[in-house]
């Protein structure tokens, strides 16, 4: 009986603890960011050759690598880049800005992902989603054609 009661009495304690270490830490796996990607960086992959590309912190890059892996066929224009469809709409934040760099990766209108491979001046409005790290061999590797090319988080 004696000790019936003592481990009640310390059992019912020792309980209501490990119910509350239990419930914190839901509460705490709850608060925790889900696993991203690598944060700010995707890859991209024509035929053999990989460039890293360096994502921007905005809500467009984010929807982007939400896609990934992704194959898409792009299509050349202008001598300059290349363009294809996406899957989905992404946010958007668009903004004239004026010089296109070699290397960049935007959004046109809402739905048009695009590749640049020539630096040059613009008027049209593109939201900005990053930038290939060295971009000096990509006009060889995207070619005077079309291409496909995929898309990945490594």
């Amino acid at each position: 009986m004696i000790m019936n009661k003592l481990s009640r009495h310390f059992c019912l304690p020792g309980v209501r603890l490990c119910l509350l270490s239990m419930l914190s830490g839901c509460a705490f796996a709850q608060a925790m960011p889900e696993p991203t990607l690598k944060e700010d960086r995707m890859w991209m992959t024509i035929g053999e050759q990989r460039f890293a590309i360096t994502l921007d912190d905005s809500e467009t890059s984010r929807a982007l690598a939400q896609l990934l892996p992704l194959t898409l066929d792009m299509t050349e224009l202008n001598a300059n880049e290349k363009y294809a469809s996406l899957p989905q709409r992404l946010p958007t934040r668009a903004v004239r800005p004026g010089t296109i760099r070699n290397g960049d990766l935007m959004l046109y209108g809402t739905d048009t992902l695009v590749i640049f491979y020539r630096t040059f001046e613009s008027t049209y409005s593109y939201t900005r989603i990053g930038r290939v790290d060295s971009p000096n061999e990509l006009a060889e590797a995207l070619g005077r054609g079309d291409v496909t090319i995929h898309f990945s988080a490594n």
